[in-house]
């Protein structure tokens, strides 16, 4: 099932960033292998846990993929790998790339094992500048691709980390893509070729493509900064009784909004009555808006903003999130029933296919759960494998 069938990846991946990515292949329809240490990926340790391993995060991101314990300091368990790749199609990484050349896994040797593999890297920094070996996590992008620093000018001028690990989930869809168009091109050349994405680069594009403002220029017109983001009044809006998330950004949407509170002083007022006049008088137009909604109850201000027309959500909680009847009625988070952690919550994938629907086959492995079966499909007999599991290469699958 799904565009991404008959798709074979190897997941060298750990914590967030390519987990997330695999996954999404994995939901798209691919048969992700996941490649763990005798320890695990890290993740499955963090979050409250009905077992042990199988926490909430990891459950959460390797949906849709069978894992194999594989110990790739040894020579043996390079070898496996070798083997697997050989008939692979994809091969997705999260360490920096010395590391994979530390373990004569780079692009030069694996390519000439299979010069159609995609050969796709994610770790902080592109390879031809003075970053190129530095370690990144989430919170160091997010720092150095200025995110904390608008987050001090929006309020109380403490800079923030988004809380959120905004710059693994953003980069990881950034790999699907970029591996996805890599097999594209692979249908039409029938080579392979290596991908890198680099963190930081892509989050520096991510964060200014709204935030050059005047630095677009040479010499620049301003600090950069869009002004409607940086406003401190961009904020879910205080209601009577709780709070309301609206925006009223264009004019019908605006002269709609004038209508359903009757004010038409506003209607006139040229710092009210234009796009331009709003875009250059931001902090007061959203001040503005703060003070009329705080007026009336949540309640009152959803039933008269959607019949206005006006664009309006709740502000949800992450409990309340589950409940809302959106969700509920597209059963985004249906309950099932996990081979060992029991009823849990599984995301669907957010796309649809019209032609080639998308469903998860696997829920979130057992750390080893198909060592076995993966290492008999790379051609390894019943003898080698024991012979694999006596010298610590692999591990056999827990018991059920």
């Amino acid at each position: 099932m799904g565009p991404l069938a008959d798709i074979k990846v190897i997941d060298m991946t750990t914590v967030l960033m390519g987990p997330y990515a695999t996954q999404t292949l994995g939901d798209y329809g691919a048969d992700v292998i996941k490649i763990e240490s005798h320890d695990g990926d890290v993740t499955r340790q963090i979050g409250p846990t009905r077992h042990a391993g199988m926490g909430p995060v990891f459950l959460n991101t390797n949906r849709n993929k069978r894992s194999i314990c594989l110990d790739l300091k040894k020579p043996a368990g390079r070898d496996v790998v070798l083997r697997l790749i050989k008939s692979a199609d994809v091969l997705v990484y999260n360490v920096r790339p010395q590391a994979m050349a530390r373990l004569n896994l780079g692009y030069d040797v694996v390519s000439e094992i299979n010069p159609r593999l995609i050969y796709a890297g994610v770790f902080g920094f592109g390879q031809d500048g003075p970053y190129a070996a530095k370690p990144a996590y989430d919170d160091l992008i997010q720092g150095a691709t200025a995110l904390p620093a608008l987050m001090a000018q929006t309020a109380d001028g403490v800079p923030r980390y988004v809380p959120n690990a905004l710059v693994d989930r953003i980069v990881g869809l950034t790999a699907v893509g970029a591996i996805c168009a890599s097999l594209v091109d692979r249908n039409r050349t029938g080579r392979g070729q290596r991908v890198d994405i680099p963190m930081f680069e892509t989050m520096a594009g991510f964060v200014m493509g709204d935030h050059m403002g005047g630095l677009t220029y040479e010499p620049p017109l301003d600090k950069g900064g869009y002004a409607r983001h940086l406003s401190p009044d961009r904020r879910p809006y205080k209601t009577s009784d709780g709070y309301i998330c609206v925006i009223v950004y264009n004019d019908k949407q605006w002269q709609n909004f004038f209508d359903a509170t009757g004010r038409d002083d506003l209607r006139v007022d040229p710092k009210f009555a234009t796009f331009a006049g709003r875009a250059g008088n931001i902090d007061i137009v959203y001040a503005e808006l703060a003070r009329i909604l705080e007026t009336r109850t949540t309640a009152e201000w959803m039933a008269i903003l959607e019949k206005a027309d006006v664009p309006v959500m709740p502000m949800h909680d992450l409990e309340t999130l589950l409940d809302d009847p959106h969700i509920v009625a597209t059963n985004f988070a249906p309950v099932v029933d996990h081979p060992t952690e029991g009823r849990i919550r599984n995301m669907r994938p957010s796309a649809r296919f019209s032609e080639t629907p998308v469903e998860t086959q696997r829920l979130a492995p057992r750390l080893s759960e198909h060592s076995a079966a993966i290492l008999q499909e790379a051609g390894l007999t019943s003898d080698e494998i024991a012979a694999l599991v006596r010298d610590g290469v692999t591990r056999n699958a827990p018991n059920t």
